[in-house]
Formats: C-alpha cells, structure tokens, sequence
C-alpha cells in the first residue's frame, strides 16, 4: 500500500506541476543514484517473481535497452515475496517521475492468477520506466507493451502514476495474468491522490480519445465474463468492472478535496502545501516508509533536477533536496541493516561463508553500516514524539517546517550557482557544488534529528516516562 499525488501545474503558483507520495513498506528504505549506463546487444534483465511470492511465478529474462537513464529512486528490501531489491518511484535525467501504488483487482482476476505467472513484477516497470522513459506517455507505452510481450507477474493488482512536466498518467495493471491494464491522462488542471490507485469511467464509445489508453480486449474480456452489459445503461466504469468498486477511499478524497480548497486561494498551492499533503498525521504514519516529492519541470540541464526525499515518513521526518547532479548518495542515506530483510540472520564476518555459507554475510557494505542510519536516527525521533502524541508532533513539525522554509528559498540560488557554472563550461564544479549543498543539507538535517531526539527523550525521561505496554501510539489516519 503506497500513496501518491499529482497537482497539475495551473494550481500551483509557481506554475509548475508536482508528484509526491510514499511507500507504505515496513522494511528497509534507502535512496540511490544509478547512472546512465550502455548495455550489449544481448544484455538481458532479471525480472519477475519467485514461488515463495505472495501469487507465486517463475522468473524470466527479458532484454535491455542499449542504454539506461541516469535516476534516483527509493529501494526496498521486502515486500509480498517479490524478490529484493524493490523500486517504489524516483527521477530520472529526461524528467519522469514515477510512483508505484498498490491497487486492488476483484477477486476472480487474482483467482485467475496462473502459479507459473511470469513478465515483469510491479517494482520492474518502476524501476524499468525510470531507465528508459523520456516522457510520462512513453512510460505508459513501455508498461503496455512489456505486459503484451512479457505478462505481468502481480500480487493482487497495482497502479504507476507516472508523470513529466507536461502531463502525468494512471496506469493500472489488473492481476488474472490475462494481459489487461488501462491508463488515464492526468493534465494542468487535475489534482489526483492514489491510495489505491484507480480510475472511473472510461469512455469506450471514443476509443481514439487522447487522455486514455488500454488495450483491445479490455472491455470485450470484461464482456466475455459477464461483469459489464454493452447492451445495458451503465458506462464503463473501471474500477467497478476490473477493480475493488469503492472509488475513490476516504483518505484520498479528503486530501484532493483539501488541495483543490488550496489551490483556489489567491496564491494557489505551494511547494510547502505538497510537502503538508505528503505530510499530514491524518495520512502519513509509522507504515510510510519514506516521503517523496518531484517538480515537474525542465531545468536548463538535466543535473539541476531535484527530488525533495524524507527517509522515513514525512511527519516525523524533513524533506531535503537531493539534486540529479550529485556524485553519490551519503552512506548514511543508504541500505543499513536496520529494518533490511534477512539481516538477522547474517555476519560482517566471513568465517561461516569460508566454510561453505556465503549467504551468512551481510548483504550491506561494512563501511556503509559503521555510518549512522537516517531512517533509524528518524525513526527513533517519530517513536518518542508518537508517546506523547500533541504537543510533541506539532513541536517537531514547526521545526522540520521551518527548515524546508530555508531550504525553498535557497534551492533556487544554488541552481542558479551551478546553471552560471555550466555555462563557463564548468561542469565539474557545478557538480561539486550540487554534490555538496546535498550532502550538507543532507547530514545537517541528520544531525538536527539526533539533537531534537535527546531533547525529546529528556523531556520524556522527566516528565513522563516511557510506555511499557506492548500497543504502539500514532496519530489516526483517514484511509
């Protein structure tokens, strides 16, 4: 279950479209640059899932392209089974952002799940999109014709919403192993929370209409199945042909519903705004393995793009940007053991793998580990605010609040910095300077976190005490 927003730039006020959301995993989240990259004409990816997956399958090869996109994205360690590491959304150098999003198919489609289901898993069409896309409808066309060559290998039905800064698309992909997806057009004017993703009414009647596309047999296999009447008087409603029928859930429209009320002020909905959708107690909690949030737009060079990242969920956690230019994610903000699938059970120590058991060493670089772990450093902080619920929570994000202020207003001034140096033609020092902002805005706000931790667990230590009994306190959630 993950969560993702799209503002389409006429409701903004800088005029520029956003994508933000949230992984809703419990396992290990980390941030990575992978880089652009050449691939022979016979390199070949890993895709798909295993028998011990939640719908079991068989893993396939499928070939790769000649050449991979530059991306950051946010991985994971565990999820239903599906073989690690996953990919739950990032940027790449073209402008594509992507999100993926848990969507429910009816029960009959997950019944028809074949045992031996192959093709491509959720996490591979992220990860795939972000390495080949240049535009959000090239990735839709990408997920649609990996599906039609490939299959899909689900786990009961997902969503992607993927966008560029022109336009972002729905696209829902059902479980039944029977090839069938369906992508809606998000444009200037939409503003769209997925948590599950979903879609309505399709108009079957145009099938040439530019803000949607699926394949052929989508409405004649829902016919074949008697769960929709060409002859009857309903529309094609999709979610309630191919999906769970409840529309919209309440989370997600309270949000649209609070942002559409935003974006009707004289100002319209800021960078700040999205950060409180993506934010908000009433949405975001412990299970929100991270927070994520795109401008959508096209800098004057591909290393001035940026994603603002939160490690753990955004309302006990800041978000920080992260430029595309960066020469490497701090170690801090990468795979720690903490949380990892598997890690329990491994060394730093190659005395059982010298004896025959090379899955007993630890899967994270030794180096990376002797580093402070940001997302245990934030999730410490989230618990001890979480015992005591307000004030604590609104303490905390009136100073993560405030640092984001700061860190809005200077983003632009350090791009232009880098933009004046690429012009001279000093590509080297811009990317030093991006690498550099990045990592001390990055580990400043790492340090920050541990201070207001200790105050926090001072003031509980004196004031309070700590809880002993075993039901964790959060805030409630609207889904």
């Amino acid at each position: 279950m993950s969560y993702g927003i799209y503002i389409g730039r006429n409701h903004t006020a800088d005029g520029v479209a956003y994508l933000g959301g949230y992984g809703d995993e419990p396992s290990s989240h980390w941030l990575e640059l992978v880089e652009q990259a050449a691939h022979g004409a016979d390199a070949r990816i890993l895709v798909g899932v295993t028998a011990q997956a939640r719908l079991p399958g068989r893993l396939s090869e499928i070939p790769q392209v000649a050449r991979t996109a530059r991306h950051l994205r946010v991985s994971y360690s565990h999820y239903k089974g599906v073989p690690a590491p996953l990919t739950n959304g990032g940027l790449n150098e073209h402008g594509v952002a992507v999100r993926d999003i848990w969507s429910t198919s009816r029960p009959e489609l997950v019944a028809m799940t074949p045992a031996d289901q192959t093709g491509p898993n959720y996490s591979d069409l992220a990860r795939i999109v972000l390495e080949r896309a240049r535009s959000a409808r090239e990735g839709v066309e990408l997920i649609g014709s990996l599906i039609a060559l490939h299959g899909y290998s689900d786990y009961g039905g997902n969503s992607h919403l993927i966008a560029d800064p022109q336009e972002a698309w729905v696209v829902i992909e059902f479980s039944g192993g029977k090839k069938l997806w369906a992508a809606e057009r998000l444009g200037p004017h939409s503003i769209r929370a997925s948590r599950p993703g979903y879609m309505g009414v399709v108009p079957i009647d145009q099938p040439a209409h530019p803000d949607y596309l699926y394949p052929p047999h989508l409405v004649p296999f829902a016919v074949q199945q008697g769960w929709f009447d060409p002859a009857g008087l309903q529309p094609f409603d999709l979610n309630r042909v191919y999906g769970d029928g409840k529309g919209p859930w309440a989370g997600a429209a309270w949000i649209e519903a609070e942002m559409a009320a935003r974006a009707r002020r004289p100002g319209k909905v800021a960078l700040a705004d999205v950060m409180w959708a993506v934010r908000t107690a009433r949405l975001t909690g412990d299970t929100a393995g991270y927070g994520q949030i795109v401008p959508l737009r096209h800098p004057a060079d591909p290393s001035l793009r940026v994603l603002w990242h939160a490690p753990i969920g955004a309302v006990a956690a800041p978000f920080v940007p992260v430029f595309l230019g960066i020469k490497e994610v701090p170690q801090e903000y990468r795979q720690h053991r903490y949380l990892s699938d598997g890690e329990s059970a491994r060394f730093m120590d190659l005395r059982h793998a010298r004896n025959g058991q090379p899955e007993s060493v630890s899967q994270v670089p030794q180096g990376v580990e002797s580093t402070r772990s940001a997302v245990e450093v934030y999730k410490r902080l989230m618990y001890l605010v979480f015992q005591r619920g307000e004030p604590f929570l609104g303490e905390l994000c009136a100073v993560w609040e405030s640092l984001e202020r700061r860190l809005i207003a200077e983003c632009p001034r350090v791009e232009r910095v880098a933009q004046r140096l690429l012009e001279a033609g000093e590509a080297q020092l811009a990317q030093e300077t991006l690498a550099y902002y990045t990592r001390t805005e990055l580990l400043g706000a790492l340090d920050l976190a541990e201070t207001l931790a200790r105050a926090f667990e001072a003031r509980t230590r004196i004031q309070y005490g700590f809880r002993s009994d075993p039901e964790p306190l959060a805030p409630d959630q609207l889904w």
